[in-house]
């Protein structure tokens, strides 16, 4: 063969392999997954860490062309969902939609957790952040958040803020807002954001941060007066409510986050072919409109990206926890 036909050849046969693997119609790297993907939730039903799943698994479906079908394992605040997927094969069946709670929080917060995030998990990609509000009853007199730590100074220990939990993100974004401006105050720890927002609403808690979904509503409906929000930058849903680092406490960022992650044994290069093909699923203009319904931003990346901020978030949270001595519910 002249040298000529030979690198023809050649160049044929690798522009095959190449376009039979970048077309591959699944987010295996050669071979479709044995039986349907579960992409497990750790919460109930029609909430927005559920409505988010239930999104991206449509999409993935049309992309891998096999079910992805959402199963909820509620619980322990996203732990138990958790706990079940760091115990799957990683063959790509079985995925996590990832909640701050499971990923952030629990690893410094419950000593005798059943799983490593570091070594159970393989991370595939950071989906959004949500900033939580810092809202108040409509009768308190301090209605910014400069008049609020002012309020709180001259009466310590006596203003309360409620919270969805001990331990959870709300209750965990007040111990980190208390320790940078210095203040004292009276924490109530509720089951639940719900029973949290009648009593706010009632003027038996006069404070508390809130998740965007259930405090955004609210504040629609001027029932509750929003002080702050958490992110760094402002929110587009609450262009007018400033940051907490905006009026005086620069660095301050504390988020509800979603992402999702596989089981530990999950090969590197299908966990990169996952990575791009929620990447590319984050870019249509369909699903950015509906994360911009739920409030989330800053999703998207490579899987380090994921990583790193992940790693950051539980680091911050342990010293949190250990700081203000923060139990466990039981």
């Amino acid at each position: 063969m002249q040298r000529r036909q030979f690198l023809v050849a050649v160049t044929s046969v690798a522009t095959t392999a190449v376009a039979s693997t970048a077309f591959a119609p699944l987010g295996w790297a050669q071979s479709p997954p044995t039986g349907p993907v579960k992409l497990i939730v750790g919460f109930p039903a029609g909430g927005g860490t559920d409505v988010l799943a239930r999104l991206l698994a449509q999409q993935l479906a049309a992309k891998w062309q096999v079910p992805v079908i959402v199963e909820n394992r509620s619980g322990a605040a996203g732990v138990i969902a958790a706990d079940y997927v760091a115990k799957q094969a990683g063959d790509g069946n079985t995925l996590l939609l990832t909640h701050i709670n499971s990923h952030g929080i629990a690893p410094g917060l419950q000593p005798t957790l059943g799983y490593a995030v570091e070594t159970d998990f393989v991370p595939i990609a950071l989906l959004g952040k949500t900033p939580m509000l810092l809202i108040g009853n409509n009768d308190q007199p301090a209605r910014t958040l400069p008049a609020l730590v002012a309020l709180c100074k001259s009466q310590p220990g006596k203003i309360i803020f409620g919270s969805a939990g001990s331990g959870s993100a709300q209750h965990l974004a007040l111990e980190t807002f208390k320790a940078q401006a210095g203040v004292d105050v009276l924490h109530v720890p509720y089951r639940g954001s719900a029973p949290l927002m009648t009593d706010l609403m009632g003027g038996h808690v006069q404070y508390a941060f809130e998740g965007m979904a259930t405090a955004t509503p609210l504040i629609a409906a001027q029932k509750v007066t929003p002080l702050a929000q958490t992110l760094a930058s402002r929110s587009p849903t609450h262009p007018n409510v400033a940051t907490v680092a905006e009026q005086g406490y620069p660095g301050f960022e504390s988020s509800i986050w979603f992402a999702l992650d596989a089981p530990g044994k999950l090969p590197v290069a299908t966990a990169e072919r996952i990575n791009a093909d929620v990447n590319a699923i984050m870019a249509t203009d369909e699903f950015k409109a509906r994360l911009a319904q739920l409030g989330a931003e800053g999703g998207g990346g490579s899987r380090d990206r994921y990583a790193a901020f992940a790693k950051t978030e539980r680091a911050k949270y342990a010293a949190v926890i250990k700081q203000a001595n923060i139990k466990p519910e039981t």
